[in-house]
C-alpha cells in the first residue's frame, strides 16, 4: 500500500524573485505539498509519533518560505533539503510551488516549478 501525506494549497507571503523590486515588495505564493509516508503503524495505533505531523511539516516548510531566494528553484531545493533532513519517515516528496500574478507581462494566475524527489538511501 502507498500511503500520502498532504498539505494542498498553503498560502504564504514572501520575497522571492529575481527581480530587485520583487524582493522588497513580495508577492503570494501557494505551496502544495504531497509527502509519500508509511501510515501503517499511524493507522493501527493512532499515536500522532507513528507518522509524520502535517503541522510539523508546516512549520518547516514556513521557516524556509521566510527566506528570501532569487529563483523559486533554490526555495523547492532547500524545502525538499530539509523536510527529508527533519523527518526521515518520508519516502519521497512531490512539491508544487507558485508565484500568484507573477511579473512577466502575461495574463497568467500563477507561474512556478514543481519537483518530485525519493529519498537517496536510507538513514
Amino acid at each position: 500500500m502507498n500511503s500520502y501525506i498532504f498539505l494542498n494549497n498553503v498560502r504564504f507571503f514572501a520575497y522571492h524573485g529575481v527581480g530587485e523590486q520583487e524582493r522588497e515588495v513580495g508577492n503570494e505564493f501557494i505551496i502544495s505539498l504531497r509527502l509519500k509516508v508509511d501510515i501503517t503503524l499511524a493507522a493501527e495505533t493512532d499515536n500522532v509519533a507513528h507518522t509524520v505531523s502535517y503541522a510539523d511539516v508546516y512549520e518547516n516548510v514556513k521557516a524556509e518560505m521566510e527566506i528570501p531566494s532569487a529563483l523559486l528553484e533554490h526555495v523547492c531545493g532547500r524545502i525538499v533539503k530539509r523536510l527529508f533532513r527533519t523527518f526521515p519517515a518520508i519516502e519521497g516528496i512531490e512539491l508544487k510551488l507558485s508565484k500568484r500574478n507573477p511579473p512577466m507581462g502575461a495574463d497568467v494566475d500563477a507561474a512556478g516549478v514543481e519537483v518530485h524527489c525519493e529519498r537517496q538511501g536510507k538513514g
